[in-house]
């Protein structure tokens, strides 16, 4: 018979979830930072999907349609100023670059199986670093 009160004696742990006001000081690994972030992105696109569709539509329909395209982020369209249709397509350029980079970095994983803690830390930096930097790159062509 094992002896029961050596494993009686020791305290077992206690496991609860964060409230919704230290969400501001909880770290995230990176890992968790983009598995939030693909999400957010997921949203973020079908949201704009009007926008995008409207987008496609302007470009390709005639010339006219054309140059309504190109002075809505020149001039601005309806009540929002250009930089705010400048920022609208930035923020759906992020979207599109993280939650494609993060979904190819979901689709390796799986593929080789390579789930370990080191893979998917530094996985998890290089789609942070990889999305942020080529918006920041399409984001200075599309402002300048």
């Amino acid at each position: 018979m094992a002896d029961t009160t050596a494993t009686q004696n020791k305290p077992r742990p206690v496991y609860r979830n964060i409230h919704v006001s230290q969400i501001v000081k909880y770290r995230l690994p990176p890992a968790g930072m983009v598995s939030i972030g693909h999400r957010i992105s997921g949203v973020l696109m079908f949201l704009l999907l009007p926008f995008v569709v409207w987008l496609f539509d302007v470009s390709l329909t005639s010339e006219v349609s054309y140059e309504r395209f190109t002075s809505a982020y020149a001039a601005g369209l309806w009540v929002f100023p250009a930089w705010w249709v400048k920022l609208a397509t930035l923020g759906l350029i992020w979207a599109y670059l993280h939650h494609f980079i993060a979904g190819l970095r979901h689709l390796w994983m799986d593929a080789t199986h390579a789930v370990t803690k080191e893979f998917g830390h530094l996985s998890a930096l290089v789609t942070l670093g990889l999305s942020l930097a080529l918006t920041l790159v399409l984001g200075f062509k599309l402002f300048f």
